[in-house]
């Protein structure tokens, strides 16, 4: 299926009114509250947050979002942030902005070099990755290529796995003409694609989680912040839309046959110990897409998480990032196997570089 260009342009263009839209419930206060941070990288394709004094005694967290909205869902608002509970268990909070990106920009660069220079740039040697969506297939992929740099792998609702439906990314890209693509993929796009694909989900599911909030102010106000976010849309660079849409038709990743750089990033070379989170309801990711790769992965050290939905939080798949029970419950689980994972560790990459063994390289699949 080839998209006329004309059509591009009109996504491009909703893209536009839609940031519009989110820009009219920021002045009415539905936009996001978010902690003080310090960017300390910015280059093309991303930016990288720091919070707090940088000199916490904790865990080292790189937090890695899906690249099709901007990132504040980890920090919506002080009752619903991710970056606040992980300062308040003393970690040292890193957060992954990614920016616009040139067209010729892939998975090279997003789940490799620009981890790497945001590690770098923090003076981070080795760190815990916590990912959510397909951020998680970013970190899960670097985790394969540098095991020697990643203390612990948690995968928040994370696609790994795409055939046999599992998930709805696969359906997403359908038939769609990969030769035509424009530069950007408009993120409006991917909206339309994401509805089509689950109607439930981005539909009347949304309306629905809208009307049990009706009768508690808090949770009124957490689902239309939510829904303000889900304004917030953002492009992909033409390459990287390719090469995920090539991934998840041909199942890439779980089957051993992802090649990013020339290298392969297979399961098994993820040594970090692993933690994923799972939704047994989710349509977007359901356990059927995160669960044969724990089963493959490298890890020694293997857990899983389930979470349960929560009320006024308009998208359940982001309800892990802001739900109220996800905040009460899930994420001190999560912050505890942090801890508990990077105290047992020794900070010594050199010594896991060499158990992880050499990467092997393979011919580049484009």
């Amino acid at each position: 299926m080839s998209v006329p260009s004309s059509q591009w342009a009109l996504f491009a263009a909703l893209d536009g009114i839609r940031r519009a839209q989110g820009g009219m419930l920021d002045a009415i206060g539905l936009g996001p509250v978010e902690t003080p941070y310090e960017t300390i990288l910015a280059e093309p394709g991303v930016a990288l947050r720091r919070y707090g004094t940088g000199k916490e005694p904790g865990a080292r967290l790189l937090l890695v979002p899906a690249p099709i909205k901007r990132p504040y869902i980890w920090d919506l608002a002080p009752h619903m942030s991710v970056v606040q509970q992980c300062l308040k268990a003393q970690t040292r909070v890193l957060l992954v902005d990614w920016q616009p990106a040139p067209s010729d920009f892939g998975l090279a660069e997003y789940a490799d070099r620009l981890l790497i220079d945001c590690l770098d740039a923090a003076g981070e040697s080795t760190a815990i990755l916590v990912s959510h969506s397909l951020g998680g297939l970013f970190a899960a992929a670097f985790a394969a290529l540098h095991p020697e740099r990643v203390r612990g792998l948690v995968l928040l609702a994370s696609p790994l796995r795409f055939a046999g439906g599992a998930g709805i990314f696969a359906s997403m890209v359908g038939e769609l003409d990969l030769d035509s693509l424009p530069a950007a993929i408009p993120g409006s796009f991917l909206s339309m694609s994401s509805l089509q694909a689950s109607l439930a989900t981005f539909g009347w599911e949304r309306g629905v989680d809208f009307a049990a909030s009706l009768s508690r102010p808090d949770a009124l106000q957490s689902h239309l912040r939510v829904e303000r976010w889900t304004m917030d849309e953002f492009a992909l660079p033409r390459r990287l839309f390719a090469e995920l849409a090539q991934l998840a038709r041909e199942d890439r990743f779980v089957r051993r046959r992802l090649s990013i750089g020339g290298r392969l990033a297979a399961p098994g070379d993820v040594k970090a110990p692993l933690l994923c989170v799972v939704d047994p309801r989710c349509r977007v990711v359901p356990p059927e897409s995160v669960l044969p790769f724990i089963d493959i992965a490298g890890s020694a050290d293997k857990s899983v998480l389930h979470y349960g939905g929560d009320v006024g939080v308009s998208l359940q798949h982001v309800g892990m990032l802001v739900g109220e029970s996800a905040h009460a419950r899930l994420w001190p689980e999560v912050l505890g196997w942090i801890d508990a994972h990077w105290r047992a560790l020794p900070d010594n990459p050199s010594d896991r570089r060499s158990r992880s063994g050499p990467r092997q390289p393979v011919a580049d699949e484009g």
